[in-house]
């Protein structure tokens, strides 16, 4: 096996590569490899060709400590890599990772070309953070040992971990509060592309909604999401600032037909009814903008940080609880009988003249029968952000959902949830969001470019 040899961090000169389809795989598949076009931070640690002849000798590189058994039976790192390029950006149907750094940021600048600028040194350090290698080619221990390093390390001797990075743009990176343009984009503001409205019993608060830009950043590791949403906002010091920033856990949905349906912080198992990425025909329904705009091959995120009344839902009965979701905590399956994917018979009858799924059980109003077909592509976690000032936990769930178009695909089922669910009892929306996830781009491109070039 070669060793990997360290070149320039990519910057538009590489070769097109086909939207990430030259072998025939899609940009979001799990384990898709191209060869790596640079020494890793992990491959600096004892990866590669190297293994058998110096692991004997490696004690003082880290990672060998541990031993060159250890290190053979381990995951590969090869293996944990998702590629950022592609027709659509990665993290969207990506198997849902387990860890998530998410951050809404503001642009400062009032330069399309800094803004240009920020895109591409974003993509480049994105690519190369994905493959398992360090922001730039220099890392933390190049360059002048008098500046600061251009990698902040924290990464360093981890595997890739499967990351995502997925970049996304908001309303106001387009038109400001008053409606003036911003950057000259205004004309290509999409209609698609709405403020979130003011669900009833909301209780927003402004400093974690909305942002010019996002970065969604997945991994199986929460110091790999971290380290890479927080270098690219190194990256764009004096150009953006961040405005707010949430981590997750325990993934609340699943992307995949080869993933278990995960459980909230209710306990129940959540997204079952779920789009998956193996459901292309779903995909480019509700999911992927096919419009022939600047967005097509794109997709809407729609976040809503939603607070758990936790020390209220712990004292309900098992019974009342499986009564507010429709479904068993234990299995899933819907509360009209069968199994998880069983579809739930919404007009079984019940005790009292009412159905066995009551009408305001959160899985009949959410389900897209009874939602005119709308559906979307779950993709949220659960979160812990210790207690308020009254000693009750801040937990909960950053809600994600990817949508064709925000207005028929998210904003009416979260209206009609926010008034007639009987689960909104126990919630609290405390942030709301947004974005335009642009298409994804070939590698000598960057993340954006069909918006300026359009």
């Amino acid at each position: 096996m070669t060793p990997p040899t360290r070149s320039s961090p990519t910057s538009g000169a590489g070769p097109t590569s086909g939207a990430g389809h030259a072998s025939g795989t899609g940009p979001e598949a799990v384990g898709t490899s191209q060869p790596r076009r640079g020494i890793s931070r992990r491959a600096a640690l004892g990866f590669g060709a190297a293994t058998a002849a110096t692991a004997a000798g490696a004690g003082a590189l880290g990672w060998f400590g541990r031993g060159a058994a250890e290190a053979r039976s381990g995951p590969r790192p090869e293996d944990q890599i998702v590629e950022f390029y592609g027709e659509h950006q990665a993290g969207i149907t990506t198997p849902a990772q387990d860890r998530m750094c998410f951050a809404g940021l503001n642009v400062t600048t009032d330069s399309v070309d800094e803004l240009r600028l920020l895109l591409k040194d974003w993509t480049a350090a994105a690519a190369r953070m994905t493959r398992g290698q360090e922001t730039t080619e220099g890392g933390f221990d190049g360059g002048s040992y008098h500046a600061p390093p251009e990698d902040t390390g924290e990464a360093f001797g981890l595997t890739p971990g499967h990351l995502t990075i997925t970049i996304g743009f908001g309303r106001s990176l387009f038109v400001d509060a008053e409606g003036k343009d911003r950057f000259g984009l205004k004309d290509k503001l999409p209609e698609a592309l709405v403020e979130m409205p003011h669900f009833p019993a909301d209780v927003l608060d402004e400093q974690r909604c909305n942002g010019d830009l996002c970065i969604q950043a997945c991994a199986d590791d929460p110091q790999v999401a971290v380290h890479a949403v927080r270098n690219l906002i190194r990256l764009g010091f004096g150009t953006v600032s961040t405005k707010w920033m949430q981590l997750g856990f325990g993934r609340t949905s699943s992307t995949s037909q080869a993933q278990e349906t995960p459980r909230n912080l209710f306990g129940f198992k959540d997204g079952t009814a779920n789009i998956m990425a193996e459901e292309t025909d779903r995909l480019d329904e509700h999911v992927w903008v096919r419009d022939g705009s600047w967005m097509d091959g794109g997709s809407y995120l729609c976040a809503r940080r939603i607070r758990m009344i936790l020390e209220t839902w712990d004292r309900e009965p098992l019974g009342g609880q499986e009564a507010i979701f429709g479904r068993t905590k234990r299995d899933g399956a819907p509360l009209s009988g069968g199994g998880e994917f069983d579809a739930p018979d919404f007009d079984m009858p019940g005790s009292n003249n009412q159905p066995v799924i009551a009408t305001d059980a959160h899985v009949r109003l959410a389900h897209p029968s009874q939602n005119g077909g709308a559906a979307m592509l779950r993709r949220g976690y659960n979160y812990a952000d210790g207690t308020d000032a009254q000693g009750n936990i801040d937990a909960g769930l950053f809600f994600i959902a990817f949508v064709s178009d925000p207005r028929t695909g998210f904003i009416p089922i979260q209206n009609r949830l926010a008034r007639e669910d009987a689960l909104s009892e126990y919630l609290k929306h405390t942030g709301s969001a947004i974005f335009a996830i642009p298409p994804g781009t070939a590698e000598g491109g960057y993340i954006g470019q069909s918006l300026f070039d359009s």
